[in-house]
């Protein structure tokens, strides 16, 4: 009957808005981030002829052997993989994969449950969506990797990256969000479907929000975009995860000065600081200070926390005035020493950075320890570390986080 009237009402040009449906499954396999060990997925590489027409994306300009990435993958188990004309040391063509492809997601899905990493966040950054062939590369990855969600068994959640947006643009997001919940069933795959629910609520990531850098949008932007995912009756119930800088409670460093930030931040579910580059492995301790002092900040104000863990940087290759292995990853101890000190400190959650980002040299998947040789140099895994030491250091924490095994400062070995 209440459906009829609703009809009724609608036909007449009046909206009701207390029997609106909304479009959200109301359970998922993963009712929240506690327990979980993340990774940001960026699933933004293409190839040349992977037919996306982006040709070498987020590779640099191959075809003239000028690359962009500091880390060579190791591409043996991909189903398909594109030639460039970098050699290797046996004079072979080196291959790179494509994300564009379903096989490569569904493979790095399949890593994931293999060594016990719980999911990802698929970034899905704003400027994309003003580009045709970048919002059909960017829907196509997204599709992919709720497929490999559900058949893997791993949590999935976006995470919209404003670099690039602008004033305005909160529009361009919440259509984007509402195509997506509609026409790739984004949140509505069934109570027992994939994607990461927090306080029982899907989960969205909206990043970079809060950074004195000059951007072109501005809080008014960000605090329309979480009403509308909090608020809307037919596509809100949403929970928050907002991505701001690393000095966020001070409002300094690369922190934006208006107190609004922190008014705005007491409105949300999960905070979450990116600390990527801001520290090197000696700082470690200072970091995880600032870690324990974040997380009393966010209990006192009821709010969750989840801290950015990441393997090493480096993008010499990217920006030649930065040194190569800028930030060495020390045969996983630098990883480790995060990961362990997180846990130690009081994280329930954890975030890595990231799983495929080879452009930075933070990715965790499996890596080359025979990368092209010549003239570019590459970042590789030391003579004792196997390629897939990263995936299961995450794995292996995610364990201990969870206390199914025990704690350990030590870092545990590599597998023989």
């Amino acid at each position: 009957m209440k459906r009829k009237i609703y009809v009724l009402l609608m036909c007449c040009g009046i909206t009701f808005m207390g029997y609106a449906q909304n479009r959200h499954a109301k359970l998922s396999r993963f009712p929240g981030y506690k327990g979980l060990v993340m990774a940001g997925y960026q699933g933004w590489f293409n190839a040349k002829g992977d037919g996306a027409n982006r040709g070498w994306n987020h590779y640099g300009n191959v075809d003239k052997e000028k690359i962009g990435v500091e880390i060579w993958p190791e591409v043996s188990e991909y189903e398909k993989t594109y030639k460039t004309p970098f050699k290797l040391a046996n004079g072979d063509n080196a291959l790179l994969f494509s994300s564009y492809d379903e096989s490569s997601v569904n493979l790095h899905f399949n890593w994931m449950q293999q060594y016990g990493i719980d999911g990802v966040f698929v970034q899905r950054f704003v400027a994309n969506l003003k580009s045709a062939t970048g919002t059909n590369h960017n829907n196509k990855v997204l599709y992919a990797a709720l497929n490999a969600a559900e058949r893997y068994k791993r949590a999935i959640a976006v995470m919209y990256d404003f670099s690039g947006m602008r004033d305005g643009d909160e529009a361009l997001v919440i259509s984007d969000f509402k195509k997506l919940v509609d026409s790739i069933k984004l949140t509505n795959r069934g109570n027992d479907q994939s994607y990461l629910y927090h306080n029982n609520k899907p989960l969205v990531a909206l990043w970079g929000v809060g950074f004195n850098d000059n951007r072109k949008y501005n809080l008014k932007n960000v605090r329309a975009i979480i009403d509308f995912l909090q608020n809307d009756p037919v596509y809100g119930g949403c929970s928050i995860l907002l991505g701001v800088p690393t000095q966020w409670r001070e409002l300094a460093g690369d922190t934006e000065s208006d107190p609004q930030l922190l008014e705005t931040l007491k409105k949300i579910d999960i905070i979450h600081p990116w600390f990527v580059g801001r520290f090197t492995e000696p700082r470690i301790p200072k970091m995880l200070d600032r870690i324990r002092a974040d997380i009393a900040w966010c209990k006192a104000h009821k709010i969750d926390y989840v801290p950015v863990v990441y393997p090493g940087f480096s993008w010499h290759n990217m920006r030649p005035e930065s040194p190569l292995d800028q930030i060495p990853r020390n045969g996983g101890q630098f990883f480790w020493k995060q990961l362990s000190g997180a846990i130690q400190n009081g994280a329930e959650m954890i975030y890595v950075a990231m799983f495929d980002e080879v452009d930075e040299g933070t990715a965790i998947f499996k890596i080359s320890k025979n990368p092209p040789v010549g003239s570019t140099e590459f970042v590789k895994p030391e003579d004792d570390i196997p390629s897939d030491y990263y995936l299961f250091l995450t794995g292996y924490a995610g364990k201990m986080l969870r206390k199914e095994i025990p704690f350990q400062v030590n870092i545990p070995l590599p597998k023989k």
